[in-house]
């Protein structure tokens, strides 16, 4: 059975970093399209960053510069390390994966991925 689980979410104050784990099971997703999604409560999710099978990324205006994604397909996880936190980024995060090697314009697009992750909170305090 295909699973993603992420880890390492949490409480942090603005400036600061903080890194979310996404582990799959079942199948080497980090071979295919993978993405970070985050929610804030009552609002739309949001794709935030992608990268491909090679390793190429995408990302969103609003983390640009601050988060980055990788991968370690050896271990079948895939990172996002976020900086210069600020209280906006308060949200649910969500990792995503497809079968597609490349993610392409759809990046972003919630409906283009098929598996997910329960989310893990990160919260930023002012």
């Amino acid at each position: 059975q295909n699973y993603l689980a992420e880890s390492g979410g949490g409480s942090v104050e603005a400036g600061g970093s903080l890194r979310v784990s996404c582990e799959a099971t079942g199948y080497p997703a980090t071979d295919y399209c993978m993405a970070w999604f985050r929610q804030v409560v009552g609002g739309k999710r949001e794709g935030i960053a992608a990268i491909d099978r090679i390793g190429r990324t995408h990302y969103a205006d609003s983390v640009k510069g601050r988060f980055t994604i990788s991968k370690d397909n050896a271990k079948r996880t895939m990172y996002l390390e976020m900086t210069s936190l600020e209280p906006e980024d308060t949200a649910m995060y969500y990792c995503a994966a497809d079968t597609r090697y490349w993610c392409g314009d759809g990046w972003n697009s919630e409906t283009a991925f098929d598996d997910w992750g329960q989310g893990i909170l990160v919260t930023v305090s002012s």
